[in-house]
């Protein structure tokens, strides 16, 4: 597909804007770097003096560079091993904010009858947060194991298996994003889904709008709309 300059900082790939947002009833978000401004597994890497490595794997991860995305997270999650829930707690409060737009793109969104869905290969300790203060209708993400015990309320460097399965993944996030638009009766043509990362694309392959939000290279060059500068409310553009 021929990308064109839309606006400055703003690209589009395959079709003429604008495009009817009430052709579309369904919009999906990645969390980590898209609706938020930081990968949470870095910043909890942190508490356990780990950030450093455990960021070079997650770039690796969502630059497309590392194949089996699942061992990717693993490995970062067994160097989280020992981090506190308070640990967790001091990054939601002190590092974590909604990405430049994030609130009036999902509100409006919402008044115009979308319902929307969080994906995220992160974890739930953030999605059910970022949930609430959003007003999201649907998330999958992952569950951090706590011990219990000596040593309650440490990470043990695992993760819990869900009864959808081990770890949302790139394949995950497809297989929900096909799930609730089946839920709702719909196409997936009429979703809009939104990533950064290498994980995000076989989520993004099945909308019928793909937007990349200061994306990885890979991601920006598949999508259908790149935001390269401003917030995330750059989307609005292309639709009426």
């Amino acid at each position: 597909m021929t990308a064109q300059d839309y606006a400055p900082g703003l690209t589009v790939r395959g079709f003429t804007p604008p495009l009817a947002l009430a052709g579309f009833k369904l919009a999906a978000f990645d969390m980590d770097s898209t609706l938020i401004n930081i990968e949470c597994v870095d910043e909890i890497a942190d508490a356990a003096g780990r950030k450093e490595e455990v960021a070079a794997i997650t770039e690796a991860a969502m630059r497309g560079e590392i194949a089996d995305y699942k061992d990717s997270l693993r490995r970062r999650v067994a160097l989280l091993r020992g981090v506190t829930v308070a640990d967790m707690e001091l990054v939601y409060t002190q590092r974590l904010q909604l990405n430049p737009g994030a609130e009036r793109l999902v509100r409006t969104l919402k008044d115009a009858g979308l319902k929307i869905l969080l994906v995220s290969g992160g974890f739930t300790f953030f999605t059910d947060r970022i949930r609430d203060r959003l007003g999201i209708d649907y998330t999958r993400s992952n569950v951090l194991e706590i011990e219990s015990g000596p040593n309650c309320g440490q990470l043990t460097g695992r993760m819990v298996d869900q009864p959808w399965g081990d770890i949302c993944d790139g394949a995950e996030k497809r297989r929900m994003l096909l799930q609730t638009c089946e839920q709702l009766g719909i196409s997936p043509r009429q979703a809009i889904a939104v990533g950064d990362g290498a994980n995000d694309l076989p989520m993004m392959a099945e909308a019928g709008l793909s937007v990349a939000y200061h994306a990885k290279p890979a991601v920006r060059e598949q999508a259908m709309v790149s935001i390269e500068a401003g917030g995330l409310d750059r989307v609005l553009e292309v639709l009426r």
